[in-house]
């Protein structure tokens, strides 16, 4: 035995062997198709008979295997076919002499042969040859397989007949002595005679006769004998024939046990039957129908059933097949000719166990076979070491069947051959992957936990790169030094780095068409490799629209929610409920507006130890249409985390979905999903697109402010201005607002927020005309429209931070000084008062300049249009006007002078100028006041008094507050600069205190005084004539809830010199018709008392006539008992 067959099972010790060769011109897929018809035919039956014989076809046996066939029947070819394809007589003729010579070559030993000849028709096909059958075509095989039936047949009688000539042999007869080859010349001379030699004898024969029957289908038979013959030839230490009685025994036991699993795995190594069949005998659970060879006879006739139980008997347990067949391998190893025998009993025994799922002692025999020395071709040497793979991997060493898969295929490359197979070779280390936890058609499987050695991975892709590079397929190489790079980043040097990356972007450069799906072989699809660790994206997230493309829902909506969906018939779905809160975890809380440029912030980092240029960076959608816009970076060398952003337009309305990102990297285009980047962290994927709305631009003739006091309290803001005032300025400021997008603007709101600073005492104001505004709309793209807003300015003119000044000026009058005392008149308030020698404040111990105000105003443009207008989405501008408020004049102190009139009142303000110019102090009916920068001076102003009915809201300090206005309106306080122009107005609603509003409302006494038909408020002039009377009316109504009264009422006239004298001596001078005086009883609430006197003046002159009043029951203040002086100018002539 020179050439092993490495396909050979135990199951194959009962197969007949037939060998099928082709002849003359016939083309190898012909041959193959006939080969597959032929070998369709697995089993052989005699007529009358249920036993049958198994068949096995080869396509080649050496010759030489024949002269084993004594030794194992099995190994003897029985049976020769021939297929030829012939055009001719002289082609013909010369096929049959090679048929002939092809019957010389396999000797006595065939028992039938025949030949079909193809391609011949007509008188050519009539021979007189019985071995020859002549086929029209290809297409008509069915009477082939007839034919080979019959030839089979043909095999299993002969076969029969042999054994029957074999078991008639007696033990007395003289038997041949059965040899093998190399036994030959050891065994000239030996003498006959002797015992051991008949022994020797007998049982040879008797382990061939077993052979015989077990080909026959007599397994009891078959298992008897062998007993016998291992009996026989263990008591003379024939090793060589005893390890072949041995093996025998395990077969026929195998069979035996696994008879019909050994059955249908035999069509493996026949690759004989047709694609049908095949189908059908890989079903699980398929069984073939076999007559038990067991529980027949000689003849084939049913025999005693106790034949089975002897059977039984003599068949071995599965744990004695394996020791059996250890031995028996051991005997073999005694010979070194036997060396291809040993080694193919190992190979059956492995197979054996594998089907006993014993693994260990299947390893064990599987190296012992490792190391048999066998001298073989460079082919068989390759044929060795992938059966070898095959066997480990059976048996479920996968690492081990990938080790010599791969020693396989280095031997297909190896130096020695005249022309290595690069093709074989990298389908060998395809095989290897699996066992080295490398999958190429899952691509993603690297960026799980790592499984395997990586130096044998890395050492296995670098070779499965070069031989597909080495066999002509740079697609292949490329995808493998992709997939190696891509699966092995973490476990390259920095130099394998480099040299992996320069080879890939030289091999990617020279090819086209790496980033499509490679079929590698049949089952085998493998897609483009994505290189997401180049560069790792660590995170991701959706960024909104910067504050002015923002979509904001309309308030008249129902919200940013949606309602959810009511196709289910059930008030309340749990299902559904489920459903919405999935989408909701997975949806971002903004908008995206379809048609503006959309950002993705990406987190990246470089792993290589040199510089990454990355291209055609952008986006992967799932959804609505999105045009991603690819991007290009380059990263340095392990940059750390870096930021990217990708951008796009989403053009359609709707949901959208990141699914992941596309690359360019050493010209690897790469498509790398989110859901395969379980090192990159993603909140939220999906974000609604809203509907197209307009886009503005706004712009102000303001000048920029470089920073906010608090921009985060008034939310985002697009653009920024400051402005400067003086307190209680006002300054018109032009604001742009132009369509730059292509939507046009359907309605514009205006809106103003205001961030207070704390402490901060009144506030500032912007105002503009809506009217005007909304004739401009609507505003198509392109067109511009100008608004105008006034900003003012309304702090705190007091000298404090807020508090109202409570004190009394020192020149008030103290309480319960009589009205008519002279000391009220002489501290009659002058129109203004100065400083000594107008001193600043600063040197005289005034205050000094307040602190500057400052407060951020925003103004909010809320503008929609278009189609996001009918969706219910509008925009949003912001201004910040930052507004930097200057002191202007400050009112230190404001005091009401001692009432002279029930109508009417003076007050006297303090007014300081912080202003570095010269300002001019304007105030109705009063005179204007000029002052220096820094000056205080004082002013003194007439106002009627305060009606209590002016506020509405009914509470103590809302009435004071209106009060307060109500002064300053009368007032009308304004500043001007003289120098500029710029001016504003001016308040003392801070500076007015309680006590002061007391004394400038209007008592509930009310008096009226009329003299001369003249309603006297306070000092009005009187004209009337020497000796005419003049009369007198003095009305008094109480409106306070209790009664009033008594009172004295008395009339008084005098003269006064102005020089702090006055003259009451006048009864020569002035006479009363009626009563001067006058006693007022009580007066009931809402009641009216009315005094009436004529004064009748003697002589010319300017007179006061005083009307002096009392109270009896002191129960009100003097300032409700306050009547006017009435001057009476009397004339020589009667008026």
């Amino acid at each position: 035995m020179t050439e092993p067959d490495y396909t050979q099972s135990a199951e194959d010790h009962q197969c007949l062997l037939v060998v099928v060769k082709p002849l003359g011109s016939i083309s190898k897929s012909n041959f193959s198709c006939v080969f597959n018809k032929i070998s369709s035919v697995e089993q052989a039956t005699l007529q009358d008979s249920h036993r049958a014989t198994w068949i096995r076809y080869k396509q080649y046996y050496p010759p030489e295997n024949n002269d084993w066939g004594d030794f194992q029947a099995h190994r003897r070819v029985v049976g020769l076919i021939a297929v030829a394809e012939a055009r001719g007589t002289q082609e013909l003729a010369l096929i049959f002499e090679s048929f002939d010579g092809l019957r010389g070559e396999y000797g006595t030993c065939l028992y039938n042969w025949r030949m079909f000849v193809f391609g011949l028709t007509g008188e050519v096909v009539e021979q007189n040859r019985t071995d020859v059958d002549f086929v029209g075509d290809y297409e008509r095989l069915d009477g082939l397989t007839r034919t080979v039936e019959e030839f089979t047949s043909s095999l299993f009688i002969v076969l029969e007949s042999k054994r029957l000539d074999r078991a008639s042999e007696k033990a007395g007869d003289k038997m041949p002595l059965l040899c093998v080859p190399f036994e030959k010349k050891d065994f000239v001379g030996l003498d006959t005679d002797s015992r051991n030699y008949r022994k020797r004898c007998q049982g040879r024969m008797r382990k061939h006769v077993g052979d015989l029957n077990l080909q026959a289908g007599l397994l009891h038979e078959a298992l008897v004998n062998y007993h016998i013959a291992v009996e026989t030839l263990r008591s003379i230490n024939d090793f060589l024939w005893l390890a072949a009685a041995l093996e025998g025994l395990c077969v026929a036991s195998v069979v035996s046990h696994y008879g019909t699993t050994c059955m249908t795995t035999k069509a493996r190594h026949q690759g004989a039957s047709t694609q049908a069949e095949r189908e059908q005998r890989s079903r699980t659970g398929t069984q073939e129908v076999l007559i038990d060879p067991g529980s027949l006879t000689t003849n084939g006739i049913g025999g005693d059933p106790s034949l089975e139980i002897g059977r039984a008997k003599n068949c071995l347990s599965p744990d004695d097949i394996v020791e059996k067949y250890r031995e028996a391998i051991s005997f073999y190893a005694k010979y070194r000719q036997a060396a291809v025998i040993e080694l193919e009993a190992c190979i059956k025994a492995v197979r054996v166990l594998a089907l006993q799922k014993k693994r260990s002692e299947a390893a064990d025999f599987l190296q012992n076979a490792i190391y048999i020395h066998v001298d073989v071709t460079e082919d068989e040497r390759i044929q060795r070491y992938s059966v070898l793979s095959e066997l480990y991997e059976r048996i479920g060493f996968r690492r081990k069947a990938a080790f010599f898969k791969r020693i396989s295929a280095m031997q297909c490359v190896r130096a020695a051959l005249p022309e290595p197979g690069w093709k074989a070779c990298y389908e060998l280390l395809l095989d290897t992957l699996q066992g080295y936890n490398i999958s190429l058609d899952n691509p993603q499987s690297s960026t799980e936990s790592h499984h395997g050695w990586p130096a044998v991975q890395l050492r296995i892709l670098h070779e499965l790169v070069y031989s597909a590079q080495r066999m002509g397929n740079p697609a292949l190489s490329v995808h493998h030094l992709t997939f190696l790079l891509h699966s092995m980043l973490d476990f390259l040097s920095e130099q394998e780095k480099k040299e992996v990356s320069q080879t890939l972007e030289r091999y990617a450069a020279s090819c086209r068409g790496h980033s499509t799906t490679l079929e590698i072989r049949e089952s085998l699809k493998v897609q483009p490799i994505a290189l997401s660790k180049l560069p790792i994206v660590r995170s991701m997230k959706l960024i909104n629209l910067p504050p002015n493309l923002r979509p904001v829902k309309l308030k008249s909506g129902d919200g940013l929610s949606t309602p959810i969906s009511s196709s289910s018939p059930f008030i309340y779905s749990p299902i559904v409920v489920q459903q919405r809160r999935e989408q909701r975890a997975n949806q971002i809380d903004f908008q995206w507006v379809q048609g503006d440029v959309c950002e993705v912030q990406l987190m990246v980092y470089n792993p290589m130890p040199f510089e990454l240029r990355v291209e055609n960076m952008g986006l992967l959608t799932s959804g609505v249409e999105f045009e991603s816009l690819p991007a290009a970076l380059s990263l340095p060398a392990e940059s750390g985390l870096y930021p990217v952003t990708l951008v796009g337009v989403p053009k359609i309305p709707g949901p959208i979905t990141i699914a992941g990102y596309h690359t360019e990297v050493f010209g690897i285009p790469s498509r790398c999903m989110l859901q395969n980047l379980p090192h990159c962290k993603v909140m939220c994927s999906t974000v609604e697109v809203v509907p197209a709305l307009p886009l503005t631009q706004l712009t102000t003739s303001l000048p920029r402010c470089s920073g906010l006091i608090a921009p985060s309290t008034l939310g985002d803001v697009c653009c920024n201005a400051v402005v400067r005032l003086f307190n209680g300025e006002t300054q018109e400021v032009s604001v742009q607002l132009e369509n730059i997008g292509k939507q046009p603007v359907e309605s514009v709101e205006l809106e103003v927020t205001y961030n207070h600073q704390q402490g901060d005492s009144g506030t500032c104001g912007m105002t503009w005309d809506t009217q005007e505004l909304q004739k401009l709309i609507p505003m198509q793209p392109g067109s511009l429209v100008d608004l105008t807003l006034s900003i003012h300015a309304n702090f705190d003119f007091s000298n404090t931070d807020g508090s109202l000044a409570d004190t009394q000026d020192e020149m008030s009058t103290a309480p319960g000084t009589p009205f008519s005392s002279p000391a009220r008149r002489v501290t009659r308030p002058h129109k203004e008062y100065h400083t000594p020698g107008g001193t600043p404040p600063e040197q005289n111990g005034r205050l000094g300049p307040s602190p500057l105000k400052i407060q951020e105003a925003v103004l909010l443009v809320h503008y929609t249009g278009g189609p996001g207008a009918t969706a219910g989405y509008s925009r949003r501008l912001s201004l910040s006007i930052l507004i930097e408020v200057e002191p202007s004049v400050v009112f230190t102190n404001l005091t009401a002078v001692p009432a002279t009139s029930s109508q009417r009142c003076h007050l006297v303000i303090d007014v300081q100028n912080q202003m570095e110019h010269e300002v001019q102090l304007q105030s109705i009916h009063n005179d204007d006041l000029l002052l220096r920068p820094h000056e205080n001076k004082r002013m003194a102003a007439q106002l009627h008094r305060l009606n209590g009915s002016t506020d509405g809201t009914g509470s103590p300090r809302g009435l004071q507050r209106a009060e307060a206005e109500a002064v300053c309106r009368q007032l009308g306080l304004r500043w001007l600069i003289l120098s500029n122009g710029r001016k504003g107005e001016a308040s003392v609603a801070r500076v007015v205190s309680p006590a002061v509003l007391e004394q400038l409302r209007l008592a509930p006494l009310q008096w009226d005084v009329e003299v001369g038909g003249l309603t006297c408020i306070g000092e009005e002039l009187v004209s009337t004539g020497v000796g005419k009377p003049l009369a007198v009316t003095i009305r008094l109504t109480n409106g306070t809830a209790v009664p009033a009264g008594p009172f004295c009422l008395e009339l008084r006239p005098f003269l006064d010199f102005h020089n702090g004298l006055q003259d009451c001596a006048l009864k020569s001078v002035a006479v009363f018709l009626g009563s001067n005086s006058s006693h007022l009883p009580q007066i009931q609430p809402a009641g009216v008392a009315t005094f009436h006197c004529s004064c009748l003046f003697l002589f010319p002159g300017d007179f006061l006539l005083d009307i002096q009043f009392q109270d009896g029951t002191g129960q009100f203040p003097a300032s409700w008992l306050c009547l006017p002086t009435v001057h009476v100018h009397v004339s020589e002539q009667p008026a």
